[in-house]
């Protein structure tokens, strides 16, 4: 069984929902406190032994490319002033660590892997979307290459959300449970409350055996006109093994602004530098 070594990051998407912030920055480099979204999940591929990133990316998306580059004037006069440079420490990916390909047209999320396919080659690989941001120790991405080390094939990481929000997100058919493994009968993207077959919904987090690059070749497109990687996962159901790991963390919707919000919130609040001042401050505006 090949190990995952490989992590796709599909960055290309306009970010329309922060409009105006995110008309010249992407929404991946917006802070949670004082790192980027795609710094946080860079993190945690890296925590679960992933080595090479691949950022399917578009226009306006240089920021990224430059966020985990070095930045020699930067670091250059953070040096001449005796900073610390530390805190760059995990901007900087190895020498062939970071690929990047262009996705040209917004044709969904399927089509964004599948532009990665001959960096991806004939391996596993794991896929992340940044602004699905899982807060965890372990990571989620360590929780479910630790269970691939079991079960071998494709897995996606999975959570409860109430009923009435199913019709949001891709939902899974579950077959039998062990502890946080759950066997996957079936899949499907954004379903009616009354045909969602269960409540539990995918979290943006994947590995996925290099299969589904061909099935996503002549994927058609299905829900909101777009080629979904949930309709191709599907049609891996019963050729290979398919299983569902429930995160065990905080996960914080990073693409609505209350999510957003709430996860700089919970963050701020977990670090012993600001804490209490923004439990006091946090405190004072509830009481206005």
């Amino acid at each position: 069984m090949k190990p995952i070594r490989k992590a796709v990051f599909p960055v290309a998407g306009l970010g329309t929902r922060f409009l105006p912030a995110t008309k010249a920055i992407p929404k991946e480099m917006l802070p949670v406190v004082d790192r980027p979204l795609i710094q946080y999940a860079v993190d945690e591929a890296v925590e679960a032994g992933i080595e090479q990133m691949i950022f399917v990316t578009g226009r306006g998306k240089s920021a990224i490319e430059d966020h985990f580059d070095i930045a020699f004037e930067l670091e250059n006069t953070m040096t001449e002033r005796g900073k610390d440079l530390s805190v760059l420490e995990p901007t900087r990916l190895g020498p062939g660590n970071c690929a990047y390909v262009r996705q040209q047209e917004p044709l969904g999320l399927g089509h964004a892997v599948w532009c990665a396919r001959d960096i991806v080659g004939d391996e596993p690989f794991a896929v992340f979307l940044p602004d699905e941001f899982m807060h965890g120790s372990p990571g989620c991405m360590k929780q479910m290459v630790d269970a691939y080390q079991g079960t071998g094939g494709n897995l996606v990481s999975v959570l409860e959300v109430p009923e009435e929000k199913v019709s949001s997100y891709g939902v899974i058919a579950p077959g039998k449970a062990e502890g946080n493994l759950t066997e996957v009968t079936g899949l499907v993207e954004k379903p009616k409350r009354e045909d969602a077959p269960s409540n539990l919904i995918v979290s943006g987090r994947y590995i996925l055996q290099p299969e589904v690059m061909r099935t996503l070749e002549h994927q058609e497109a299905g829900a909101g006109g777009e080629i979904q990687l949930t309709d191709a996962m599907a049609q891996m159901i019963g050729n290979q093994p398919f299983h569902a790991v429930t995160f065990d963390g905080r996960r914080y919707d990073c693409g609505s602004k209350t999510g957003y919000i709430e996860a700089n919130l919970a963050l701020a609040l977990e670090r012993p530098d600001m804490a209490e001042e923004v439990r006091a401050m946090a405190k004072a505006l509830l009481e206005e």
